[in-house]
C-alpha cells in the first residue's frame, strides 16, 4: 500500500508538469498575449516534518536522505505555508495553544529544530532553462538542501530569497530518476528580539504570551525561465495635465550568460477592473552580463486614477511584460498597479515649533481625513491557522465599519500580498510601519544596521506597486524604550531615506513622538500622539474630560479594551473558568480591574451581575469611548487630519483592543465605530456624560462631511428620550448647504427636561436630504448623576489599580486572583481548587 501511494504521487506530479509545459515554456516561441510564467507552487499538505535536537539533524544525516527513498513517509504531516505550532496541533503533539493556558505548555517547541521535507518529480526537458527556488518568507532562520546539495541559508522573516537549482535538480522521464527531495532545516527561533529587531515580528507586548512563532509562512515556488530573466518590475506613476499620466516601467533584469544579449521587451497595460484600450510598448535593449535596471516611460491618456472608496473608484491597471531574444521566450511578469500620487501638507493650527512633519494626506491632490484602525494582524499569529477567506472577510468588515485606511503598526508584520490586493480592490489605503521594530535598543554594529535596513528595502520593493500603500512609518514606539535617543533618530532617518530611494511615498520616522526620549532626540511637543492614557492611567479622569483635552495633528493610536462575545469566549476559555473569570482570562490579557473601572465610568456600575452583562458592558464601553473620541477629532478637522483605533482585529483570542475578535465576530463596539466613521456624520458635542435633574442639558450639534460632495436643503433633527423611550423633547432645523470636506457646528442645544429622569437619558440625531432620504444618524446614552462625585470614585479605583501594579507589575495576572497571590487569607492548595477573580461574585 505504501508503494502504491508513492506511485500515485509520482503520476500526479508527472501530470502536473505536463500541464505546466503547455504554458509559456522558456526557450519556445510564444506570443505575448498568451504568455505566462512557468512555475510550480509547492504549497499544500504534502510536506513532512520531524523534530530534532539543535544541531543533531545534520549529524544524523537528514539532509542526505536519498530522493528515491520513502523514509519521510513516516514523518509527521505538515503544511506549507504554515507554522510549526499549527502543524503540531493538527497531529495531536500539542494542545491548542489558543485554548486556556496551553500556550505555556507548548514552550518546549521553540527550543528544537524542525526539518521540513517535500518529495516531488520533474519530468520535463530543462535544456536552455534556468530553474530556481523562490522562498517568499521563512520565519526566521533556515538551511536548504535539494537532493543532498546544500543551496544556502537565510535569516530574516520578511525578505524573500532564491536559489538557482539546475546543478541540483533531477529531471527524467523515468520515475525514480525524476525523484527530488527538498529538505529545510528550521532553526529554533531567536530568543531576544533586540538581536533580530526589524527582521522578525516582536513576540512581546500586552497582547501575547512568551511563545515565539516560527515556520515556513509563505509559499515556495519553482520557477522556470530562459537564460535572461526578470528579477523585479516597478511601475512608477506620475499624474500629468489633461487627465494624462506617465508610468515609468522600471525592470530589473539579469543576463546569466557571459555575452551581451539583444533582448526585446514587450509591455502591455490595460484596465483590470474597468474597460480600456490596450497600450502596447515594444523596445529592444542590449543587456550585458549581470543585473541591470532598464527604464521606459509609457504615456497613458485619459488615465483612470486610483482613489480611496469614499472619494472615487479604486481603478486598477494590469501590466504584462515579456522578454524574448529572436522571438524566443525568456521570461514573463504580470503586475497589478494603480495610478495615484500621495503628498503631505502641514496641518493648519499648528506651528513648526510644535510639529516636525506635515500630517495631512493628499491623494491625487485631494485632502483625506484618515478614518483608520491599527490592523492588529495577521488574522492569526500562527499563520497556519489563517486563510484567504479570513482576509477577505476582515477587509470587508473594515469597509463596513466605514474605514478608509488600515495602519500596519510596528508590532506586527508588513502583511502578505493578498492583504494589499484586497485593499487595492476595496479602495482602502494603508499606512505601513515597514518593518516591526518593537525595541528601541538596536545594536550599533554597522553590519546589523545595514542588514536591518536591507530587510526594509526588500519589504517595500515587494509591496510598492500597490496603490493602497500611501504612507511609510519607521519604528513603532522605539523612543518609548530607547536608551540612546540620538542614535535611534539617526537610524530611523537613515531607514526612511533608503526606503524613499525605492518608492515615491511620504515617510515619518516613528510613532508616537511625544515622549521624553523623543523630545530629547529633538522632536516637537505636539507630534503624533498615542492616545492610550485613558486605559493605562485608568481613573485619572472620566472619558469626556480626557478626550476633550486631546489636541494633536494626528492620532495613530487610540486604545481601549473589551472582552470578546460569549460564544467566542467558550472557544478559548475552559468552561470551569468562564464565569466568574478564572486565570485563563488573565492569561489572555483581561485586565479585570481596568475593565470593571471602565464599566463604572461608562454606566455608573461595574456590571458584574452575569457573564453576558459583563461582556456586553465592556464592549459598549469600548464603543462609547471610541465614538466620543473619534467625533472629537473629526470635529477638529482640518487641524486634526486622522485617527487610528488600536486596533481593528486581534491575532489570537485575547481580551484586548480589537473590535472584531479572533473568530471574525464583530463586538458591539464595532457598530459604535461604524457610526462614528460615517463619511457624513451628524454628531453631538457635550461637556459631560453625567447630569443632575436640576440642570438643563446643553450640547452642540455638528455635521462633518468627508465626501467631496455638497448637500443642499437638508433637515437635521434631534429627539431626547428617557429610559422608557418616552420623548422628553424634540426639534429640527434646516440646513441650506453642507460644504464638501467640511466640519461645522450648526446648533446650540439647551433643554430643561431632566427633572423626572431616573437613571439614563438618550439623544438621537438624524440628517436627511430634501427628499427625506437618510444621510446620517447617531445616538448617545447619558447618565443622571454627579459628575464630580463619580470622577472622585473613578480616581479611587485608578489609585487602587496603580498600587496593585506597583506590587505585581502590569503583566502579572496573578494579581486578579487572591488564591494565586495568597491575599485575603486565601491559599492555593490543589488543582481542584476553584480560582475566581477578585471583585466578582463567587460560584454558587
Amino acid at each position: 500500500m505504501k508503494y502504491n501511494k508513492k506511485i500515485k504521487l509520482i503520476i500526479l506530479n508527472f501530470v502536473f508538469f505536463i500541464s505546466l509545459a503547455a504554458l509559456a515554456q522558456p526557450g519556445s516561441e510564444v506570443s505575448h498575449k498568451n504568455n505566462s510564467q512557468l512555475s510550480q507552487d509547492l504549497s499544500g499538505f504534502k510536506w513532512k516534518m520531524k523534530m530534532m535536537l539543535p544541531g543533531e539533524g545534520i549529524k544524523a544525516g537528514l539532509h542526505e536522505l536519498p530522493p528515491e527513498d520513502i523514509e519521510t513517509l513516516v514523518w509527521n504531516a505538515a503544511q506549507v505555508p504554515g507554522d510549526v505550532y499549527t502543524d503540531l496541533w493538527k497531529i495531536g503533539a500539542i494542545d491548542d495553544p489558543y485554548f486556556g493556558r496551553n500556550s505555556v505548555k507548548a514552550q518546549w517547541v521553540m527550543h528544537y529544530e524542525w526539518w521540513y521535507s517535500l518529495q516531488f518529480n520533474v519530468t520535463q526537458n530543462l535544456t536552455d532553462q534556468l530553474v530556481r527556488l523562490d522562498f517568499e518568507g521563512v520565519d526566521y532562520a533556515c538551511d536548504i538542501w535539494l537532493n543532498g546539495h546544500f543551496l544556502g541559508s537565510h535569516e530574516g522573516a520578511f525578505s524573500g530569497f532564491s536559489f538557482d537549482i539546475n546543478h541540483a535538480i533531477r529531471s527524467s522521464k523515468k520515475n525514480l530518476a525524476s525523484s527530488n527531495i527538498l529538505m529545510i532545516r528550521l532553526a529554533p527561533p531567536p530568543q531576544v528580539n533586540a538581536k533580530v529587531a526589524g527582521r522578525k515580528t516582536p513576540w512581546f507586548g500586552d497582547y501575547w504570551r512568551d511563545l515565539i512563532p516560527f515556520g515556513i509562512y509563505r509559499p515556495i515556488k519553482m520557477v522556470y525561465t530562459g537564460k535572461t530573466r526578470i528579477k523585479d518590475v516597478y511601475l512608477r506613476p506620475k499624474i500629468e495635465a489633461n487627465n494624462n499620466a506617465k508610468v515609468t516601467l522600471e525592470v530589473e533584469i539579469e543576463n546569466t550568460e557571459a555575452e551581451a544579449k539583444d533582448i526585446t521587451f514587450t509591455s502591455t497595460i490595460q484596465g483590470k477592473n474597468f474597460k480600456s484600450d490596450i497600450i502596447t510598448t515594444v523596445f529592444t535593449e542590449k543587456i550585458a552580463p549581470g543585473k541591470h535596471t532598464i527604464k521606459k516611460d509609457i504615456s497613458i491618456k485619459d488615465a483612470k486614477l486610483w482613489w480611496p472608496w469614499d472619494i472615487g473608484k479604486p481603478n486598477l491597471y494590469i501590466s504584462k511584460l515579456s522578454i524574448s531574444e529572436n522571438k524566443i521566450n525568456h521570461d514573463f511578469k504580470e503586475t497589478t498597479f494603480g495610478i495615484r500620487e500621495v503628498k503631505m501638507e502641514w496641518n493648519p493650527g499648528f506651528t513648526k515649533d510644535e510639529v516636525s512633519f506635515p500630517r495631512t494626506t493628499l491623494i491625487n491632490g485631494k485632502k483625506i481625513f484618515i478614518r483608520s484602525a491599527c490592523w492588529g494582524g495577521p488574522p492569526d499569529i500562527f499563520t497556519g491557522r489563517t486563510s484567504k477567506e479570513k482576509y477577505k472577510k476582515l477587509i470587508q468588515l473594515a469597509k463596513e465599519a466605514n474605514m478608509n485606511n488600515i495602519r500596519i503598526f510596528g508590532w506586527h508584520p508588513s502583511e502578505i500580498p493578498l492583504f494589499y490586493e484586497l485593499c487595492n480592490e476595496a479602495g482602502i489605503t494603508v499606512w505601513n510601519d515597514v518593518i516591526p521594530l518593537g525595541t528601541g535598543n538596536l545594536s550599533h554594529d554597522e553590519d546589523f544596521i545595514a542588514t536591518t535596513i536591507a530587510e526594509g528595502v526588500a519589504v517595500i520593493k515587494e509591496r510598492r506597486n500597490n496603490p493602497s500603500l500611501i504612507m511609510m512609518e519607521g519604528g513603532e514606539e522605539m523612543f518609548l524604550r530607547s536608551g540612546d535617543p540620538k542614535f535611534t533618530r539617526d537610524f530611523l532617518e537613515r531607514l526612511g531615506k533608503t526606503l524613499q530611494e525605492n518608492i515615491d511615498l511620504p515617510y515619518v520616522p516613528d510613532s508616537p513622538l511625544t515622549c521624553e526620549a523623543s523630545q530629547e532626540a529633538g522632536y516637537k511637543p505636539k507630534e503624533a500622539v498615542h492616545a492610550l492614557a485613558y486605559f493605562y492611567n485608568m481613573g485619572h479622569a472620566p472619558m469626556e474630560d480626557w478626550i476633550n483635552k486631546l489636541d494633536f495633528p494626528i492620532v495613530p493610536e487610540l486604545a481601549i479594551t473589551s472582552v470578546p462575545n460569549v460564544e467566542s469566549l467558550r472557544k478559548f476559555i475552559p468552561e470551569n473558568e468562564i464565569w466568574p473569570p478564572g486565570p485563563s482570562w488573565g492569561h489572555h490579557w483581561a485586565d479585570l480591574d481596568r475593565l470593571r473601572a471602565q464599566n463604572f465610568d461608562t454606566f455608573g456600575s461595574e456590571k458584574t451581575g452575569s457573564l453576558q452583562e459583563f461582556v456586553d458592558a465592556t464592549q459598549d464601553a469600548q464603543g462609547i469611548i471610541f465614538q466620543l473620541s473619534i467625533e472629537h477629532f473629526r470635529r477638529n478637522k482640518p487641524k486634526t487630519s486622522g485617527i487610528a483605533l488600536c486596533h481593528f482585529i486581534t491575532y489570537w483570542p485575547d481580551m484586548k483592543w480589537g473590535i472584531v475578535d479572533n473568530y471574525q465576530q464583530k463586538k458591539r463596539s464595532f457598530n459604535y465605530v461604524k457610526t462614528a466613521y460615517q463619511p457624513v456624520l451628524i454628531n453631538l458635542q457635550f461637556e459631560k456624560r453625567r447630569w443632575s435633574n436640576n440642570e438643563a442639558f446643553n450640547g452642540k450639534i455638528w455635521i462633518v462631511n468627508d465626501f467631496y460632495k455638497e448637500y443642499k436643503d437638508c433637515i437635521a433633527s434631534y429627539t431626547i428620550t428617557n429610559d422608557n423611550a418616552v420623548v422628553l423633547n424634540k426639534g429640527s432645523f434646516k440646513i441650506d448647504k453642507i460644504d464638501e470636506n467640511s466640519s461645522k457646528k450648526w446648533l446650540d442645544l439647551n433643554v430643561d427636561v431632566l427633572k423626572k429622569v431616573k437613571n439614563n437619558f438618550h439623544v438621537n440625531l438624524e440628517l436627511k436630504d430634501k427628499n427625506s432620504n437618510l444621510i446620517s444618524k447617531n445616538k448617545y446614552m447619558l447618565l443622571i448623576g454627579n459628575h464630580t462625585a463619580a470622577a472622585k470614585e473613578f480616581k479611587a479605583m485608578g489609585n487602587e489599580i496603580r498600587q496593585r501594579n506597583a506590587t505585581y507589575k502590569y503583566s502579572n495576572y496573578n494579581q486578579f486572583f487572591d488564591k494565586l497571590t495568597g491575599e485575603n487569607g486565601e491559599v492555593y492548595e490543589s488543582e481542584t481548587d476553584t480560582i475566581i477573580a477578585r471583585g466578582f461574585k463567587t460560584k454558587n
